[in-house]
């Protein structure tokens, strides 16, 4: 027992001394990756939360579904999910939660923070304070836990911000911008004017669910009464809830930071009054039985401060897909600006213009400009207020936030600042050290120097010649566009052999088409077309055409028929293989074609887009002479591991029982680490809130494969292997000049594939 005697003094709460290598504040994806990757870099450090769970906007507090540059699979960026931890972090979600339920997320990310060794973190605790030793030197910053009654000094070398609003950053006086530029400061034409506003605002979520028996709904005296002064109100129903309420948005033309509990009780005001709208107003018969299951507690805020760094992202970096020296993440998503009148205004609740492809984030935007030992992660990176427009979604700041954690091990490592960096060779490490996690910086290949493989003579049991993309059944209606996409070399010519049912005598067009950059998947280029006759009935169609890609790409084979129409499904999915379609996804663009105002400095141009499974499906093609786009085990070791310009994939065929690759060297070499990179379907959007998935395990995974030596001594096994990056460390380092990888095909219409081969 403790007893206390009264004490005229006032007493002090309980203080903690904590000291580490690096200190992130900021509990969101990019807080929660730039923690775990320097954690896993070797590093110790602290990650400070100021909310009981993890996730920021993804987390069950707010669940809002994270996203990045796959963008719903609305645009033309194919293949193009974040890699290293942030893929690991989405693949393991969607096996173990592909139904989309935010607790399972939140469990998720506690559980991946609490196994790293080296990682302390601290939840429900806020940072209120800093200490500098000088102009431009962070020594510690304090923060309170009102859950324990403590209050925490943390010191340490190196700072990343990572808390959204730039609570450090801010404090430690860094330079920042809130608020959007004029459109002559950088000649950004999408920038806005005063009536659109310069700010985002923030959104509450709410879930209902049907309970079968019917609820009543008294709303609370401080529900919007008048529903109408939502300009858009008709577009509220029974079947709407959670993240398809995103445009229930307010704020943007207040201050997001310090007048945030205000938004909050609007956004509330709203929430309330749009379900007494549904539920009472005669409108919704259906949701008689309908109860409000759950509405948010905190907003899911957007913008509100910005830091510089030594450079600022602007329209044209994104736009124009600019190539930096000291790219170290990937961006995709639209430039998606919101109206800050937002759910009380008459415009439309967002514009979005995409890039023709994915862009790089250079390393120049991760640090302050004038502090030498901060770091920024998340939405507050340096960037103008119209790149933010597409840096702000939480896979990109997590991608960026994964780059800072190995940053920070460098730094640490040879006593040096973030700017620092920037030197040719240190940035060249860097990105090699980044890449060897599976980070896939847009163009930028892995390191092979340190990779043994490299110097092995590989040979593979078999290799796919791409002859035949087979018929399955049922048949789907030529009612858009659609194509395939195939991995060219320069040379490619091939005849296409092609079923196709007409009701009627008519012509189908027939179009070869490439983009302009090899990396990107808009086929804005018209290489040749052609118009095929067709008879009326189930018939088989041959072309060919003359023109040929200029250099090696994926080309789209298009089909432009009408609904008198048909081709054959396919159920054979192979690596690096995907068909499209020019139509609309409604999720992140209005129209099947980009068709911007003129003076925006936006591109115009045609969406394809994949349909998600089951119901997306390649289109059955016999090609002769086959594609040898598979052909070369060599391509597990020219360090991309995705499509990229080629399929990048060494895959097997179907017909091999046992695939299998041989490494042979010419002399014995030592091996202690293996690193495979298996194919986890990268053009999957893994949302990770309430958009369910078909599948936990992506089609494409390799499930099981072994390692052996050539006497048959079995290294490694795995029989249930469902992430991208398998990494294997031997007991006992290996000495031999003969190494052998069986592998055993997914399913029976999926062939064995591998991206990568890494040894050390």
């Amino acid at each position: 027992m403790l007893t206390e005697p009264p004490t005229p003094e006032t007493r002090k709460l309980k203080s903690v001394a904590l000291s580490a290598e690096l200190i992130v504040v900021g509990g969101g994806m990019a807080g929660v990756c730039a923690a775990i990757s320097a954690a896993r870099a070797g590093i110790q450090v602290v990650l400070v939360q100021d909310r009981p769970v993890l996730g920021g906007n993804s987390s069950s507090e707010v669940r809002l579904w994270c996203l990045g540059a796959t963008s719903h699979m609305g645009n033309n960026n194919r293949w193009a999910r974040e890699g290293g931890l942030v893929d690991e972090l989405l693949v393991e979600n969607t096996f173990r939660n592909r139904e989309g339920n935010p607790l399972i997320w939140d469990a998720l990310l506690l559980e991946k923070v609490r196994v790293e060794p080296k990682l302390t973190t601290l939840l429900n605790t806020a940072v209120d304070g800093l200490t500098k030793s000088d102009a431009t030197h962070i020594e510690s910053v304090t923060a309170y836990c009102a859950q324990n009654q403590t209050r925490y000094v943390l010191t340490a070398p190196y700072f990343c911000d990572a808390s959204g609003d730039g609570i450090v950053a801010f404090q430690a006086g860094a330079a920042f911008r809130m608020g959007a530029e004029k459109e002559d400061e950088f000649s950004e034409g999408f920038a806005p004017d005063a009536s659109y506003g310069e700010l985002l605002g923030h959104t509450i979520y709410f879930y209902s669910k049907d309970t079968g028996k019917p609820v009543k709904y008294v709303p609370p005296s401080f529900a919007l009464k008048d529903i109408t002064r939502i300009p858009n109100f008709k577009r509220f129903s029974s079947q709407l809830d959670g993240c398809y309420l995103w445009w229930i948005e307010y704020g943007g033309r207040l201050d997001t930071i310090h007048e945030t509990e205000s938004i909050k009780w609007e956004l509330w005001k709203v929430v309330y009054g749009v379900w007494d709208y549904i539920k009472n107003s005669g409108q919704f018969p259906e949701a008689e039985t309908m109860t409000l299951e759950w509405v948010g507690t905190i907003p899911g805020k957007r913008e509100s401060r910005r830091f510089e760094g030594d450079t600022l992202l602007t329209q044209k970096d994104v736009i124009e897909q600019r190539l930096h020296a000291d790219a170290v993440a990937v961006g995709g998503w639209s430039i998606d600006l919101h109206p800050s009148d937002a759910v009380y205004g008459d415009r439309p609740p967002c514009t979005q213009y995409h890039s023709k492809g994915v862009y790089q984030i250079p390393w120049r935007c991760y640090y302050s400009r004038n502090l030498d030992n901060l770091f920024l992660a998340g939405r507050i990176i340096s960037s103008s207020h119209v790149a933010f427009g597409s840096t702000r979604v939480m896979l990109t700041g997590a991608h960026g936030g994964a780059a800072v954690g190995v940053a920070a091990m460098h730094c640490l490592r040879d006593n040096l600042t973030p700017r620092d960096l920037l030197e040719p060779d240190r940035m060249t490490r860097f990105q090699a050290d980044l890449n060897l996690t599976g980070q896939s910086i847009p163009g930028i290949p892995a390191d092979r120097s340190g990779n043994l493989a490299v110097a092995a003579t590989l040979t593979a049991s078999s290799s796919l010649q791409l002859s035949t993309i087979p018929a399955a059944a049922g048949w789907r209606k030529l009612e858009c566009p659609v194509a395939q996409l195939l991995p060219f070399e320069s040379d490619s010519r091939p005849e296409f052999t092609l079923q196709i049912r007409s009701k009627e005598a008519a012509n189908l067009r027939v179009a070869l088409r490439i983009s302009n950059r090899p990396e990107n998947y808009t086929p804005e280029v018209l290489l040749e077309e052609k118009s095929v006759a067709l008879v009326a009935g189930e018939q088989t169609i041959r072309f060919r055409f003359d023109a040929t890609a200029p250099s090696a790409c994926y080309a789209f084979i298009c089909l432009y028929g009408d609904e008198s129409m048909a081709i054959p499904n396919s159920s054979f999915l192979a690596t690096g293989l995907v068909s499209v379609s020019h139509r609309v996804n409604a999720s992140v663009a209005n129209y099947e074609t980009q068709d911007p105002l003129p003076g925006l400095g936006i591109d115009r141009f045609e969406f394809w887009v994949p349909t998600r499974r089951p119901a997306g499906m390649n289109i059955p093609l016999s090609i002769d002479p086959p594609l040898s786009a598979y052909s070369s085990p060599g391509y597990l070791t020219n360090g991309f591991q995705r499509p990229w310009i080629r399929s990048n994939a060494w895959i097997a065929d179907l017909s091999d029982p046992t695939p299998t690759l041989t490494l042979k060297w010419p002399t014995p070499i030592t091996i202690r680490e293996f690193d495979l990179h298996f194919d986890t379907d990268f053009d999957h959007a893994m949302e990770t809130a309430q958009l369910g998935h078909p599948e936990d395990v992506m089609p494409h995974c390799v499930r099981a494969y072994n390692i052996r030596t050539t006497d048959g001594t079995v290294l490694h096994q795995v029989s249930n292997n469902h992430q991208t990056i398998n990494r294997v460390q031997l007991d006992t380092p290996l000495s031999s000049d003969q190494l052998v990888i069986q592998l055993t095909h997914p399913s029976p219409d999926t062939p064995a594939a591998l991206f990568g081969l890494y040894l050390r």
